[in-house]
């Protein structure tokens, strides 16, 4: 998938952030996909206010794919939160990735080599209920040869909304 970048405010750290927000929302058996502002990629608070402010029936999902390096995926749920982090790591350089750590109260280890090595951070059944098994999202986000852009592309294949978020990703 060809996907066009979208450049947010820079974060704290003075950086423009290219990627993509996208909530995935599933009403009456159907998908669609909208844009989330440009915000979310750097404001893990601005995409779960946003998710919320849809208020829509069935379930939603907010997709980032930030600077091609990482990607979260949000879900409001009842009584709070789910969120996962393909990268933990990524938490060292961007806020937003720092922020769902801080939600999940997980800390990096003090230890740089195991820094080596991302890992994927949060709630890997997030999607099970979907047809994405916790197991897959896992394996699917240790897959370093993949940009994140890819990433969210076969998930959105495996939830069945692939061609709703291609249609907005491309649509800039």
């Amino acid at each position: 998938m060809a996907v066009q970048s979208v450049e947010a405010r820079p974060d704290a750290r003075g950086q423009a952030l290219p990627g993509y927000a996208v909530a995935a929302i599933r009403e009456e058996g159907r998908w669609r996909c909208t844009r989330l502002s440009a915000e979310s990629l750097v404001d893990l608070d601005a995409a779960i206010t946003e998710l919320r402010e849809l208020r829509v029936e069935g379930a939603v999902v907010g997709l980032l794919d930030v600077d091609d390096e990482f990607f979260v995926l949000v879900r409001p749920v009842p009584g709070g939160i789910a969120v996962m982090l393909s990268d933990a790591v990524a938490a060292l350089d961007y806020d937003v990735a720092a922020d769902v750590l801080d939600l999940l109260r997980v800390e990096l280890p003090p230890d740089d080599d195991a820094l080596d090595d991302p890992w994927p951070e949060g709630d890997l059944s997030i999607l099970a209920d979907f047809g994405l098994p916790a197991d897959e999202l896992e394996m699917l986000a240790g897959e370093l040869e993949l940009y994140p852009d890819e990433q969210l592309a076969t998930i959105g294949r495996r939830c069945g909304f692939a061609d709703a978020l291609a249609e907005v990703v491309d649509a800039r």
